[in-house]
């Protein structure tokens, strides 16, 4: 067993943007990301100051804009406008979930596609359905730098993709096939799921169930990426696969925390920079 440490492959991630970023600042251009946060949902929070000190360590200038809980959605359009036209921002992020009156899509939707850091936007979802993209959503390519960073390459590889939202499953599912990987995406209703997992070479959960991908649902060697991120019955982090169980008969394994949680941010960051070099016309 290989362990695939997230930390030390986003670190080189963000050390390279940190350097691009320094490189911009010298042209006269700075980079700027403003995360929105309604609420106070003490993970969102988390997640929120995590990129703030991530911004600070690359360079970035970063504008937070916590709105109360009972923000209107006329209110949030709003500050969403003016983010849109704000030269000094390049990237927007509005923190999910939001609280239960507000429309998520509404806001993704209005999210200029040219700062739509996260890669949520229809227009950029049909970009990377097409291949053509300029950003890509943080979790998928974190897993895809992970997956490289192994040496084994996907082309030609059987992918299996557990779980099929629109933030990780669908597409990872299609940056794996721009690979050449030949891809099966499962979920809750996949019939006898065991067979399939324990044929892939390269095995992305994301399915949001603590320690549910056990040893013998794993091919001998398989590279196995865990995006999950639960509480066990003791209250303590753990993935969607049994670590303990699988790691000595996976190839290569990612551990929870320190494997694909620390990727997201490094990606988000990479977005950013790749958001402010295009608004500012620099290849």
């Amino acid at each position: 067993m290989n362990l695939i440490d997230g930390k030390a492959v986003s670190a080189a991630v963000r050390a390279k943007v940190a350097e691009e970023t320094a490189e911009l600042k010298k042209k006269g251009v700075s980079v700027g990301l403003a995360v929105i946060i309604v609420g106070d949902d003490p993970a969102s929070r988390v997640y929120v100051n995590n990129k703030k000190k991530a911004c600070a360590e690359v360079g970035f200038e970063s504008f937070e804009y916590a709105l109360p809980a009972e923000t209107t959605q006329e209110e949030l359009n709003a500050l969403v406008d003016k983010l849109n036209s704000d030269p000094k921002v390049n990237g927007i992020l509005c923190q999910l979930p939001l609280p239960s009156h507000l429309d998520e899509n509404e806001v993704i939707n209005r999210i200029s596609p040219a700062k739509d850091v996260d890669a949520f936007h229809p227009a950029n979802v049909g970009h990377i359905m097409i291949g053509d993209y300029s950003f890509l959503p943080c979790t998928p390519a974190g897993v895809m730098e992970l997956i490289h960073s192994t040496g084994v390459e996907v082309k030609g590889k059987n992918c299996v993709v557990i779980g099929r939202s629109n933030i990780v499953g669908k597409p990872m599912a299609m940056l794996l096939l721009h690979e050449h990987g030949t891809v099966t995406i499962t979920h809750s209703r996949t019939v006898d799921l065991k067979s399939i997992t324990s044929r892939a070479d390269i095995l992305v959960a994301a399915v949001g169930k603590a320690n549910f991908v056990k040893a013998d649902m794993i091919k001998e060697g398989a590279v196995v990426i865990d995006v999950g991120m639960n509480r066990n019955e003791a209250g303590k982090l753990c993935g969607d696969v049994d670590f303990e169980d699988c790691k000595e008969k996976a190839g290569y394994i990612t551990p929870v925390p320190g494997g694909v949680g620390p990727m997201t941010i490094a990606m988000l960051m990479r977005n950013t920079l790749t958001a402010a070099k295009q608004q500012n016309r620099i290849k």
